[in-house]
């Protein structure tokens, strides 16, 4: 992620459980609108932001004592850049999952509970890195504005 920016960076760190990552989404999501992110980009950045860290909560720290999730975000003019970082399991083959949307069922009842994250994630921003190094996950986020 590009370091020149003329604003402040925002950090927030918090426990990786349910209840913590909602707290910690809900203030990032004020943080960011109080210090200028643009109106129509913060449903979109608030839902990728609450994929990626559910995905943490979730996925990383399944059957692991769950650690911290530390969350790195810089706005700029032009950008948001969010790095989302942890110690739990790495991403399965080091590498971002495709995106591809969750077959459907044929009826309500057959539909996938789950398989749709990345998808919205892809969806939503413009530039998706990750890096595993010092045992430790980082999810880059890049929006344009």
């Amino acid at each position: 992620m590009n370091r020149k920016c003329d604003k402040k960076c925002l950090e927030l760190s918090f426990p990786a459980v349910e209840a913590e990552a909602s707290k910690g989404i809900a203030t990032l999501s004020a943080r960011l609108t109080q210090n200028g992110l643009p109106e129509h980009k913060t449903d979109d950045v608030k839902i990728a932001l609450a994929e990626a860290i559910n995905n943490v909560v979730e996925h990383a720290y399944s059957g692991i004592a769950s650690a911290n999730v530390q969350v790195n975000c810089r706005l700029c003019k032009e950008r948001l850049e969010i790095v989302i970082s942890d110690s739990g399991a790495p991403l399965p083959g080091l590498r971002i999952p495709d995106g591809k949307p969750a077959q459907l069922g044929s009826s309500i009842q057959n539909l996938p509970e789950g398989g749709f994250g990345w998808f919205l994630i892809h969806q939503l921003t413009s530039e998706i890195r990750y890096e595993r190094y010092d045992g430790n996950n980082h999810l880059c986020l890049r929006f344009d504005l």
